[in-house]
Formats: structure tokens, sequence, C-alpha cells
């Protein structure tokens, strides 16, 4: 009957807990991001599970689907693409329908990129704002950072290597030169830590196209 929020790496296998793995054996059944991408991990640990896509577009049905097999009994593993399920992930949806249908839910903490880099970042992590992906539209995106401007506590996103040079044209447009880390690729073969500001970080990425995965810590208008 549980559901249990299981964190899995963000890249480097190795960072799967042991808790994590004998959970992912023990379960009936694993509801998933990816599944190519959830295949390959169970692949490398030897484990073999019914996988159960589970995304932002899922149907109704696969929702009430996942829901009823709680519902009767079965134990189910939530599993992001990477990192830890329901922060910046669709996930959060079926674990707010579980704990209202009285489903008991439990963490496996695990593997996030968010306080990966924030560990790394140089800059005051003790209070943060998160803000996940900001909008595709450029006008929303420069309103949402426009908002930001005044905030005192570290500044986090997530961005994918299509958008990064127009992101960090609107955070130097709206939030001024500011120190920047940013991290790329975290735990991965070609992991990079980056700590500069804002306008060199442009300067760099739009001379080098980028790859993979961004991770983006912003210093607050107090540290600045």
């Amino acid at each position: 009957m549980p559901l249990f929020v299981v964190g899995t790496p963000i890249g480097n296998l190795e960072d799967l807990s042991v808790r994590a793995l004998r959970t992912l054996r023990e379960v009936d059944a694993i509801a998933c991001e990816d599944t190519r991408t959830t295949l390959k991990l169970l692949s490398h640990f030897e484990i073999r599970k019914p996988v159960i896509a589970f995304f932002e577009h899922s149907t109704r049905r696969r929702f009430e689907e996942l829901l009823d097999r709680l519902r009767k009994g079965d134990s189910i593993a939530l599993v992001s693409e990477a990192g830890t399920p329901a922060v910046s992930d669709p996930g959060c949806t079926l674990v707010a329908a579980a704990l209202e249908a009285g489903v008991p839910v439990h963490p496996i903490p695990g593997p996030s990129a968010v306080t990966a880099a924030a560990s790394v970042s140089g800059f005051p992590v003790d209070r943060f704002v998160f803000e996940g992906f900001l909008p595709r539209k450029p006008g929303k995106r420069r309103k949402a950072l426009r908002a930001l401007r005044e905030e005192s506590r570290t500044l986090i996103f997530y961005e994918s290597p299509h958008r990064i040079v127009e992101t960090l044209e609107d955070m130097l447009a709206e939030l001024g030169d500011r120190r920047i880390t940013i991290a790329r690729e975290l735990t991965k073969v070609h992991e990079e830590l980056l700590r500069t500001t804002l306008a060199r970080a442009l300067d760099r990425w739009r001379e080098t196209e980028p790859r993979g995965e961004f991770t983006l810590v912003v210093e607050s208008l107090l540290t600045n």
C-alpha cells in the first residue's frame, strides 16, 4: 500500500543509497518519469520489476491505475528521470493524490541537483529560493526575474542547454552583473563547476555550444 518517493542518481550510479536500492527491489512496481532511464538504472543493479510510465502528460486513466493499485495494497516506488521526485517534477501530483486518498507516503532521500549545486556554490544557502525552470517565453521569463530583483536570498534555477544563453542574457538585464555558480552535468563524467559573473558566463556560453543540464546558483542582492 505505501508509496515510496525514491531519490535516484542524477548522474553517477554510485550515488544510489543502500536503502533506495533495497526499496526498489522490494516494491511491487515502479512508477517513473522516463522508462528508458529507469530501465537502465534497474538493469545496472539487476532489478526486475514492472515499470509504469508516469509523466507530465500521462492520462487520467494511468493516474487512476496507480492510485487503484495503492488502494488495493500494492507498494509502488516513484522515481523521476534523475534526482528526487516531486521537486520540479510531475510526480508531485501523484504524491498529493496518494496523501488525499489516505495512502502512506514515505521519502527515501537521495541525490538532488538543487542541494548539490547549493553546497558547492560558495554563496550563503542557509536560506535560498529555488525557482526550478524559468518560463520559456522571453516576456514571462523577464517578468519572473524582475520579481526576484530585490530578493535577499540566494537564487537557484534549472536550465536546459537550448535556453541557457537567453536565460543568462535576461538575468544580466534584470538582475545586474552578479556572481553566479554554474553547475553543469553534476556527478557525470563531464561535470563542470564555474564560479564567475553573469557577464563572463554569458561570454563563455555564447562562444561554446552548450551541452548538458545546468543548475544556476545566483548570489542574492545582500551578498552583492
